[in-house]
């Protein structure tokens, strides 16, 4: 096998393979080299999610006449001149990759002028191959067009995705860049329609308006630590802007957009060790480190970043973070400053109450009393229980018949009783609405039953309904019994087209990022076909008119927000019935509510509901919704047997 060098045009694309994924990529190459060059307002336009056309405007230092030819060379930088620079750098770029490897799967046009010079000059390539170079008149900055990307690389546009989804990607990368660099103007549009703006400004909450809306801007905190190397600052979210997934989540290291999952960590376990939610947080966090503690080589879009010391970073964020939280938390305990008077109504005495604050970082348990709590709580742990998803095919060896220990009041078989149930359920949905445990409509729907009918003893804790059937014991989670009654029902309605919407009294207004609207779009159809009724209500608003009966009365906005997530982490390689599916999941997760006190008429009924739904076994989350504990592992726990 013999050696050979490559050529200079096949060594580039194989490069821009690296640098230049996607049109985000080119978007972001290009406008770190504007924030590079000191630019203080800089102008994207994309057309067709930056497939078709990408320009880049802005009015920073611009490029010497001489040099502009030059800049499309492998390798030709204005950022570091030797390899000891590389451990001192301050800029975004430095290897000089970007311009050739854009221009070698491109047809690429740059114009520029710098203050000195009087004229400016551009230059045009076409697969790295010069078109044309030429004086020109033009404003002090730089000027860079990028048309067809990958015409020359059939292979790669394959992989790209929507026009929609690759804008959504751009609008995301350049809101983050926002975030970063608060002092510069930009403006985004696609299509020649204005996506979002922002405005120069010394306060980042300001950035932070224009990109997430007002919502955000009202439930967040900032904090701030530092020591000798480094420092960090930024803004956490509370629980009432937490999202299912981590797409508003921003890290920055000197100025730079990174992704770290050391960072994240920090972050999330300083924020769950107050508000234990199963979402995640949102975050701006920018940490200030000297350059030579971190390598930013690491990676072709260096979008990762090594640091010397992992355990300082972790914990510096992880401190800022939690002292954040405590502080605002504690604001909302503190007790008021009272006076009291005489009664004859002259201030003889000022007696203040002194504030007292619940302190979150010192919960402290005397090792005595917690011997005796342990000594008097021995739970054993090594009960043994089956599911009856473990256990299916047992109970379908033969057909089981009705339980005759059902009382009258709980027999479910006579078509009286059924009614009385359904008057008693509705009665009972219209006295406690901030339940909906509604399953008027809720019927069996296969003439297969899945387990034995059961006696019902109680209900224990306002969650769990007890019953027994043939020396065995049941214990159902109602929670997750109704949560999966309710899912196989909407289902099933969704795949038949039997979805029914009730009109909202008051429409609900959602103001979406540009990236969550771009997504919202993108799966409109699915919305639709499961019982929303959504219109546009401005730029990136929607109104939300109808939604689906069976949420009950969910809130409507963290349930959109949900759903939203859900398909972002689905991605768009899921077929559109998986995800009706996980809609359906979400909605009846909203719609279930927990310690309910229910009628004995009512546990019958939800637990004959589950046993003719498809797999009653477990929630749609994959939690048992039955467990069976048998009498031969009862009586060995109390020892009446070996």
């Amino acid at each position: 096998m013999r050696i050979n060098v490559l050529e200079v045009e096949t060594s580039n694309k194989i490069a821009a393979g690296e640098v230049v994924e996607r049109p985000s990529s080119v978007v972001k190459e290009l406008v770190e080299n504007s924030i590079d060059a000191g630019a203080k307002n800089i102008i994207i336009e994309i057309s067709d999610g930056g497939q078709t056309n990408i320009k880049v405007i802005d009015d920073g230092c611009g490029i010497h006449i001489d040099d502009i030819e030059k800049a499309f060379m492998p390798h030709a930088t204005s950022k570091i001149k030797s390899v000891e620079d590389i451990y001192k750098i301050h800029t975004l770029g430095f290897r000089g990759e970007a311009l050739p490897s854009i221009a070698s799967v491109s047809r690429t046009t740059l114009s520029s002028r710098t203050k000195e010079s009087s004229v400016g000059k551009e230059i045009s390539q076409s697969s790295s191959d010069i078109i044309y170079i030429k004086e020109l008149g033009c404003n002090i900055g730089t000027t860079i067009e990028v048309k067809d990307l990958f015409f020359n690389v059939p292979a790669r546009q394959k992989f790209l995705k929507s026009p929609q989804r690759e804008s959504a990607l751009i609008s995301d990368i350049i809101g983050r860049l926002a975030l970063a660099n608060n002092d510069i103007s930009f403006k985004l549009s696609n299509n020649n329609k204005k996506v979002f703006s922002t405005f120069s400004s010394e306060n980042m909450s300001d950035t932070i308006r224009y990109i997430y809306g007002k919502d955000v801007v009202n439930n967040i905190t900032s904090f701030e630590e530092f020591n000798d190397i480094m420092s960090v600052h930024g803004y956490i979210g509370n629980a009432e802007i937490s999202r299912g997934s981590r797409n508003r989540q921003s890290i920055f290291v000197n100025k730079r957009y990174i992704k770290n999952g050391l960072i994240t960590a920090a972050v999330e376990n300083a924020f769950k060790s107050f508000l234990t939610i199963n979402k995640f947080p949102f975050f701006v966090i920018f940490l200030d480190i000297f350059p030579e503690y971190i390598d930013i080589n690491v990676h072709p879009q260096k979008t990762e970043i090594k640091f010397q010391q992992d355990k300082a970073i972790f914990k510096i964020v992880f401190n800022a973070v939690h002292t954040a939280i405590a502080d605002s938390l504690r604001g909302n305990f503190d007790i008021p400053e009272v006076e009291n008077k005489d009664n004859s109504g002259n201030e003889t005495e000022k007696n203040t109450i002194r504030k007292e604050v619940y302190d979150f970082n010192k919960i402290v348990i005397d090792e005595k009393d917690k011997a005796e709590l342990e000594k008097s709580v021995q739970i054993p742990i090594d009960f043994k229980y089956k599911t009856l998803n473990n256990e299916a095919n047992k109970f379908m060896e033969t057909p089981h018949q009705p339980a005759n220990t059902m009382s009258t009041k709980g027999n479910l078989n006579s078509e009286t009783n059924n009614e009385s149930l359904d008057r008693s359920l509705d009665g009972k949905s219209k006295e406690c609405n901030d339940t909906n445990y509604n399953l008027k409509n809720v019927r069996p729907v296969n003439n297969i039953s899945k387990f034995p009918e059961l006696r019902i003893i109680g209900q224990f804790n306002k969650t769990y309904i007890i019953g027994e059937v043939y020396d065995e014991l049941y214990l159902i989670d109602q929670h997750a019994a109704h949560e999966k009654v309710l899912f196989e029902k909407f289902r099933k309605d969704i795949i038949n087209s039997e979805i029914v919407s009730q009109i909202l009294l008051v429409p609900t207004v959602i103001e979406l990022s540009v990236d969550d609207y771009a997504y919202y779009i993108e799966n409109e159809e699915v919305f639709s076909n499961t019982g929303f009724n959504i219109i546009e209500f401005g730029e990136n608003t929607i109104s939300i008119k109808e939604v689906p009966v069976i949420l009950g009365k969910p809130d409507i906005k963290n349930l959109f927000n949900d759903i939203l997530d859900n398909l972002k982490n689905m991605g768009t390689g899921k077929t559109v019935e998986v995800k009706y599916n996980k809609v359906a999941s979400l909605a009846c997760k909203a719609a279930v509510k927990a310690n309910n006190q229910l009628t004995e008429q009512e546990m019958a009924k939800l637990i004959n509901d589950l046993r003719y739904i498809d797999e009653p076994f477990t929630c749609p989350h994959g939690r048992p919704t039955i467990i069976k504990i048998t009498l031969n592992e009862l009586e060995k726990r109390f020892k009446r047997i070996q």
